[in-house]
């Protein structure tokens, strides 16, 4: 179920927005204009926020796309609409709106952020490797990796089941300028691995005898 976060200072509208929501299968939380807001919305981690439209939003909208990215669409009156169009938002409706109106544009930003998620993501049984973010998980708890690590493991994971010398992986992630032997690939594959398996019973990486090494491709 899709979670909608509500921002409006007008309890009563909030309430109207969250029971017309909750008919199309939506869930909804709501919040008033408060100075711990962006703490809820972060805690909540909803799949869009919807909000009316000010001053003190305004300021808001831009910390969110500052420090964590939330789908926003916001809710304004005429008078609100050029405002609205130099903001850094994804969406805004003009009010009074249909229910059904407002509905086409979530869903519409909704399988927006979907495609985008598939294309900045790779997904490899109980892996997720976040391609925006930099971050490795597995079965959804961090892996720390060092910067090389990841960069291995991103390099290796986008050609499954391709096979590489050492050489060729030298060269592809430390670059060809790179004076180390092909050792230094030995030595953060066993790093990786280990830091993957300690958080998994899957193997991800493979040995190839007299080759080198391939990321699984199933």
């Amino acid at each position: 179920m899709r979670h909608i976060f509500i921002i409006a200072e007008d309890t009563r509208a909030a309430k109207r927005l969250t029971l017309s929501l909750n008919q199309y299968g939506f869930k909804c939380s709501t919040a008033s204009k408060e100075r711990n807001l962006f703490q809820q919305v972060t805690d909540q981690s909803p799949d869009i926020v919807l909000m009316t439209l000010d001053g003190r939003t305004s300021d808001f909208a831009q910390k969110v796309r500052q420090d964590r990215h939330f789908p926003i669409i916001a809710l304004v009156d005429k008078t609100g609409v050029t405002g609205a169009a130099t903001l850094d938002i994804d969406d805004f409706i003009v009010e009074p709106s249909e229910t059904d109106e407002l509905v086409v544009r979530i869903n519409r930003l909704l399988q927006r952020e979907s495609h985008a998620e598939a294309t900045e993501s790779i997904k490899v049984g109980d892996m997720l490797i976040d391609l925006s973010r930099c971050e490795v998980y597995v079965k959804d708890k961090p892996v720390p990796l060092t910067f090389k690590e990841y960069e291995l493991l991103k390099f290796l994971a986008s050609n499954r089941g391709r096979v590489f010398s050492r050489d060729a992986i030298l060269n592809k992630v430390w670059g060809y300028d790179y004076y180390g032997g092909d050792r230094t690939v030995d030595v953060h594959i066993r790093r990786l691995r280990s830091k993957l398996e300690e958080a998994s019973d899957q193997v991800y990486i493979e040995t190839v005898r007299n080759i080198g090494y391939r990321f699984k491709s199933t």
